[in-house]
């Protein structure tokens, strides 16, 4: 295979809702470029993209495919991405890596919630897109409509470059509007028939050059100009046009083809390589100096690694881009990130499981190697003084999450192993080890997401494990002020403990100006503050000390302890075990014992005062909430309301958003638990959501009364 510069390299990321036909389109690509001598298929489990066997057991993608084609003298690297949102993190790295999306419409159902997301990961990435409708030839496609429902959607960008003049199971030939000309197939597909287009077709194909053509010279002022000229544009001119309107996002051009049949394949491959942006004319990446790296091949050798997988009899594949330079066979490089050396022994170009030698890769092409010593997702191989490093790969926050825990305990180790491993290839799934909680949480993009892992776990890593739901994070605050002493004395032969901490809690808020007196029981107790110390809380709010202790009731040197036992039981809150935050605690008086006090026993002593001045001063439980975003289709939006609602959650605005509602919404996590499964059987799986952390608020009584008796049971036990 020979070198491929970088201005004849073009990357692309294959998009759209599972069950798009995107693995199918892949084999017919590939076919065509003579990669593979026969297509596979996803019933048959025998094709380039879905290779591992979770892919064939689940008979959807789980991980994105790279593979590249050579198609008239382009290199195009492509990369097949799952359908799901469970498996959104493929999407995301591919469209970071590469400079066009093209996204494929179901023809049975045209746009749905996927499309939609995936639109929105390409508007925010600033990429050009191209549609492509698929399987016209289901009894289900109705042409016409899926391009009326595009436009009101992503509104007169689209473009239509063809049209079929049949759909269904008759379907075997279209009309192309950018070369005039109508293609047709046999039934087998492959190589078509080019003719002039039939007379009846020809108004409406005109009309729809025409708008192509003005569409096309809006984007360059010397063709805006030859246009108002003569009313027309060359070949050339045109794909010009169509080229700089991808660039900019002014034109989504709007393609047809089978990719069960293979019609179509061939022209959308002559049109992703002679009219979709090179690599050299996109905008530049910059590293997190914010420095700009072009992708130049004279310039220094820097590659970044983007994905990692994990192969039977190969063990760890590493994926990358050369983002600068070029890279030869044997080249010693530095991790910029982790400082280790590492020599390339073996480069390749990749075709899903099939992996082609090449001796040299040139700035913005995709390749992989193996055996690699030290290298994870998103580190950066360097020449050596040269120091770029990336970070521009941001995820979308979990939505799913489970404890998991071996069934067999002495396999804890291995599980943690197994869940690094795996989460180097797919960044998305989170592995935390809550101190606060006591469990190992796994948190994911849906319940699909997790099951996938723990299907993993168990059939490749032979780890049983049990999943359960994780725990919540819940925080203990008071609401008044209230007074407790407590006095810890142990005798035992020789010296003894003794500590007495009197001491007063109440609410801590921003700002407070420092206590003068307080009032108990008709008594009032002056303070005298002598010291303040202020703990910002690693689990968020905050605690602050006073010492107002007179007349040497308590020695100075006995305050650390103090703070020392207060914190332990912040840390298990006296209700529930949960953190507590926003307390303000102030030490008044007390007593020593020249020979018994210690440290210890004033850290025993301030626990216990603490715990039972807490328990008076109006204990309350807060909650985690959420601000939740669902995108529906109109016709559930009533159900996915009325589900919110028995979830407690507060309904906070409704907006219409490309041909969906956009349901915002306040959450208790404690009802996000399954609301992934729920959404998905409410809508068929045609809606998604997304969760942002949003603040702590007080749990209705009768949900505390509950949490206090369910924690009572559990110390019983």
């Amino acid at each position: 295979m020979r070198v491929y510069q970088t201005n004849e390299i073009k990357n692309i990321a294959l998009l759209g809702s599972a069950g798009s036909g995107k693995t199918t389109l892949a084999e017919s690509m590939l076919f065509e470029a003579g990669i593979i001598k026969r297509r596979g298929s996803v019933e048959s489990k025998n094709t380039v993209s879905d290779y591992f066997p979770v892919e064939q057991e689940y008979g959807y993608s789980v991980f994105s495919t790279v593979f590249h084609v050579e198609w008239n003298n382009k290199k195009l690297n492509i990369i097949d991405c799952p359908g799901s949102d469970d498996f959104v993190g493929g999407a995301i790295t591919a469209l970071n890596v590469t400079d066009q999306a093209v996204i494929m419409i179901n023809g049975q159902y045209g746009p749905e919630v996927g499309t939609q997301n995936n639109f929105r990961y390409t508007e925010k990435l600033k990429k050009p897109v191209i549609f492509l409708i698929n399987q016209l030839d289901s009894d289900k496609c109705d042409f016409d409509s899926i391009i009326a429902n595009m436009k009101d959607i992503y509104g007169s960008k689209c473009m239509q470059i063809q049209y079929p003049l049949e759909t269904g199971p008759e379907f075997h030939s279209l009309i192309d509007v950018l070369l005039m000309k109508k293609y047709s197939w046999k039934p087998e597909g492959g190589v078509p028939t080019i003719e002039d287009i039939p007379e009846e077709e020809m108004p409406k194909a005109l009309e729809l050059h025409k708008a192509l053509v003005e569409a096309a010279a809006e984007n360059d002022e010397t063709l805006m100009e030859k246009f108002f000229e003569s009313e027309s544009l060359t070949e050339d001119e045109l794909r010009e046009g169509i080229r700089k309107g991808l660039i900019t996002r002014s034109i989504f051009p709007v393609f047809c083809v089978c990719a069960g049949k293979d019609m179509g394949v061939r022209r959308l491959m002559e049109f992703l390589g002679n009219v979709v942006p090179f690599v050299s004319e996109m905008p530049k990446v910059h590293d997190t100096r914010g420095e700009e790296v072009p992708a130049d091949s004279n310039g220094p050798t820097s590659l970044y690694f983007f994905k990692t997988g994990m192969e039977p009899h190969i063990g760890e594949v590493s994926y990358f881009k050369v983002m600068s330079g070029k890279v030869k066979v044997g080249a010693d490089l530095v991790n910029a990130d982790r400082g280790s050396r590492e020599r390339l022994a073996q480069l390749y170009v990749c075709a899903g499981a099939n992996r082609i030698a090449v001796d040299e890769l040139c700035a913005g092409d995709i390749g992989c190697t193996v055996k690699l010593k030290d290298v994870k997702t998103g580190n950066a191989l360097n020449e050596k003084d040269c120091d770029y490093r990336y970070d521009f790969i941001k995820y979308p926050n979990s939505k799913y999450a489970r404890a998991i825990k071996p069934v067999n305990e002495g396999d804890m180790e291995k599980l943690m192993a197994a869940l690094l491993k795996m989460r180097q290839e797919d960044p998305t799934w989170v592995v935390e080890q809550s101190k606060e909680l006591r469990q190992t949480i796994v948190h994911g993009q849906g319940e699909f997401h997790l099951r996938t892992l723990k299907w993993r776990l168990e059939n490749n890593e032979k780890i049983m494990v049990k999943f359960d739901e994780p725990k919540i994070p819940y925080r203990e605050t008071i609401t008044k002020a209230a007074r407790a002493e407590y006095r810890h004395k142990k005798q035992s032969g020789g010296a003894g403990q003794f500590g007495e901490v009197h001491l007063i809690v109440e609410p801590y808020a921003e700002g407070m100006p420092d206590p003068t007196v307080f009032k108990f029981g008709g008594q009032e107790y002056r303070m005298n503050i002598k010291s303040r110390e202020e703990v910002n809380l690693e689990w968020g709010g905050k605690l602050v000390f006073m010492n107002s202790v007179v007349g040497g009731a308590i020695d100075a040197r006995f305050m650390p302890a103090i703070l020392k036992g207060i914190m332990e039981r912040m840390e298990r809150g006296p209700l529930t075990g949960s953190y507590a935050r926003d307390v303000r605690v102030i030490v008044y008086d007390g007593k020593m014992h020249p020979v018994d006090s210690n440290e210890l026993s004033f850290m025993l002593a301030a626990r216990n005062a603490f715990s039972a001045a807490f328990r008076e001063a109006g204990p309350k439980i807060l909650e985690p909430i959420y601000d939740l975003e669902v995108y529906v289709p109109s016709d559930f939006m009533g159900d996915v309301m009325s589900d919110l609602q028995g979830r407690r959650a507060l309904i906070m605005g409704m907006d219409s958003e490309a041909g969906y509602q956009k349901l915002q919404a306040k959450i208790p996590l404690k009802e996000l638990a399954n609301y992934s499964i729920s959404l998905s059987s409410i809508t068929g799986g045609r809606a998604s959501f997304t969760t942002k952390f949003a603040s702590y608020e007080l749990v209705p009584n009768d949900i505390q009364q509950q949490l206090i008796k369910e924690h009572e049971s559990e110390g019983d036990e």
